[in-house]
C-alpha cells in the first residue's frame, strides 16, 4: 500500500484573467497526455492516485485546487459554470490538448461539467456523486441526504452560510470514515492515503469552509449541464460494497441510463477507494478514448 499515493511531484499557480490565482499539483511525465483531476469534498489537489501507472500510460494527473480551496484564491460566486471557465482558461494557458478528465466523490459534476461543455475528450466517474437532486435519484436518497437537497432547494443562501460556520476539517473527515464500509476505512485510515487524505483536507480548509461549503450547494443542486446532451465518452466505475449515502445509492445504474455513451464497471468486491485499487485499469480505459497519432 505504500505506493498508492505519493506527494505531488510538482506545484504550480497562474493568474487567471481576473486576477485570481489558481494552483494545482502535478503527477507524472511532463509531457504526459493531461487528465485534469476533479477531487473529493473540501479537499486542496494533494491527494492524488495512480502515480505510479502515470509512466507507463503516458499520462499526466493535474489536481486543481477548485477556487477558496488550497491554494486557489475564492471566487465571489463559484458556480459549476465558473469552475469551466477557469479550467478553459487553464489548459489554453498551459497549451493542453487532448484532455481527459477524472472526478472522484464531489469531484463527479465538476468533471460533468467539463465533459458537458466538451472541454474533455472523455472523463472516468468514480465512486462519483450522482445528481442527487434528479427527480429519478432523489426516491432512492437516505433520509439525511434527502433533507439537505430539501434544505437547499428551500433556501441555498442559508444553507451554505449555516455550513460555511460549522463544516472543519476533522468534521468532514469523521463524516467520510464514518459512511465509509470498513474495506474502505482501512485504506483511508492506513499510514500512506491516511496521511495524505488529511493533508488534502487540511489544506482544503486553510481558507475557512466557505469554499467546501460552496461546492456542497452547487453539487447538491440542480446542475446545469444536461447528463443526456453530453456525447463525450464516459466511464463510471463504483465498487459495490460502497457504503457512502452521499456518491450514488444505485452504483451509477440510473447515471448510465441518462448517458449517451457510458460504460458502466461495478465491482462487487471493491468500495469507494477504488480509485486506488483500480487505478490502472480507470486510467487504461480512460486514455483508450483517445487517438493517438
Amino acid at each position: 500500500m505504500n505506493d498508492v499515493v505519493t506527494p505531488p511531484e510538482r506545484q504550480a499557480k497562474m493568474e487567471l484573467y481576473d486576477g485570481r490565482m489558481l494552483a494545482w499539483s502535478e503527477w507524472g511525465p511532463v509531457d504526459g497526455l493531461p487528465v485534469l483531476f476533479c477531487s473529493g469534498a473540501g479537499m486542496s489537489g494533494w491527494l492524488g492516485f495512480g502515480a505510479s501507472d502515470l509512466p507507463g500510460l503516458g499520462l499526466k494527473l493535474i489536481a486543481i485546487d477548485r477556487p477558496g480551496l488550497g491554494l486557489s484564491d475564492a471566487h465571489p460566486n463559484k458556480t459549476l459554470s465558473s469552475w469551466v471557465d477557469d479550467t478553459r482558461e487553464f489548459i489554453q494557458v498551459n497549451d493542453l490538448h487532448d484532455v481527459l478528465a477524472v472526478g472522484f466523490s464531489q469531484g463527479a459534476p465538476f468533471a460533468f461539467a467539463l465533459a458537458g461543455r466538451n472541454l474533455v475528450k472523455a472523463i472516468a466517474i468514480v465512486s462519483g456523486q450522482d445528481e442527487l437532486a434528479h427527480p429519478r435519484v432523489r426516491p432512492l436518497l437516505h433520509p439525511d441526504v434527502e433533507g439537505m437537497i430539501a434544505a437547499v432547494q428551500q433556501d441555498a443562501v442559508t444553507f451554505e452560510q449555516h455550513f460555511s460556520q460549522i463544516a472543519t476539517q476533522e468534521g468532514l473527515w469523521q463524516l467520510i470514515i464514518g459512511m465509509s464500509a470498513q474495506r474502505d476505512r482501512a485504506l483511508y485510515e492506513s499510514d500512506t492515503l491516511g496521511e495524505a487524505y488529511h493533508r488534502a483536507l487540511k489544506e482544503g480548509f486553510e481558507q475557512g469552509a466557505q469554499g467546501y461549503a460552496r461546492d456542497l450547494v452547487n453539487a447538491l443542486g440542480s446542475w446545469p449541464v444536461k447528463l443526456e446532451d453530453i456525447t463525450v465518452p464516459v466511464d463510471l466505475w463504483y465498487g459495490g460494497a460502497d457504503t457512502s449515502t452521499v456518491h450514488s445509492p444505485d452504483f451509477g445504474v440510473t447515471l448510465a441510463s441518462r448517458l449517451a455513451n457510458a460504460s458502466h464497471t461495478i465491482d462487487p468486491e471493491e468500495g469507494g477507494s477504488i480509485l486506488w485499487t483500480r487505478s490502472w485499469d480507470i486510467l487504461a480505459k480512460l486514455k483508450s478514448h483517445v487517438s493517438i497519432t
